[in-house]
């Protein structure tokens, strides 16, 4: 089995000194690589800048990115071996549209940014998702969670959503614990309490490989 997950927060320039980021830590996506390897599946894990060390599993390949274009290209030359593709990473929406040369400095009492889209990787590499692959998304939502869910299961070709919400106390980015619900195409809806993220992860994989076998084997 060979899988292709990302994993934490993309880092978007906008001078030598400053990014546009999010607070994603990578632990949920790391978790999950290290679940995978458990199994016995190879994973090349793209990671986005964190503070975690690789995982110590021989199986998972770490391939350090920065922005959301150098994690699209990284996952867009594993993702045709790939049998499972797990899209975990916080990826920025936009970037900057230029990049200053120099470290902006302090002028006046407004600054204005012209921000340009980001490549959607999940949606972008759904689109070439061969009938034998598989695909899982993440989505953190704070309001209408789950329609909002369900329009990502589609619109990116997932076969299944993690849908996670920052409502939820010890949930979300930052915490070593996590509370999640796996939606399918079919509808159902699956409600994983909360619970240590690497825990979640053993569970996750399990769902997932066997939501894989189901269809495929």
């Amino acid at each position: 089995m060979r899988v292709l997950l990302t994993a934490g927060p993309t880092y978007e320039p906008l001078d030598p000194v400053r990014f546009l980021g999010n607070r994603s830590t990578g632990k949920m996506g790391y978790a999950l690589a290290e679940a995978f390897a458990a199994t016995g599946a190879t994973v090349t894990l793209i990671s986005g800048p964190v503070a975690l060390p690789p995982p110590a599993s021989p199986l998972v390949t770490t391939v350090r990115v920065e922005t959301a274009q150098q994690m699209y290209e990284a996952a867009a030359q594993a993702a045709p071996l790939a049998d499972i593709w797990v899209f975990a990473a916080a990826v920025a929406d936009y970037r900057p549209a230029t990049v200053a040369a120099e470290k902006i400095k302090k002028a006046g009492e407004t600054l204005t940014l012209e921000l340009v889209k980001n490549v959607d990787i999940a949606a972008t590499l759904g689109q070439s998702k061969r009938a034998e692959q598989f695909a899982v998304g993440f989505a953190l939502e704070t309001t209408d969670e789950l329609a909002h869910a369900q329009d990502k299961l589609h619109r990116k070709n997932f076969d299944l959503v993690v849908l996670n919400s920052l409502r939820d106390a010890g949930a979300g980015f930052g915490h070593d614990t996590n509370k999640v619900a796996v939606l399918d195409r079919a509808g159902q809806v699956l409600n994983f309490e909360l619970q240590a993220k690497s825990e979640l992860a053993h569970a996750l994989v399990a769902l997932i490989l066997n939501r894989y076998a189901a269809v495929y084997a």
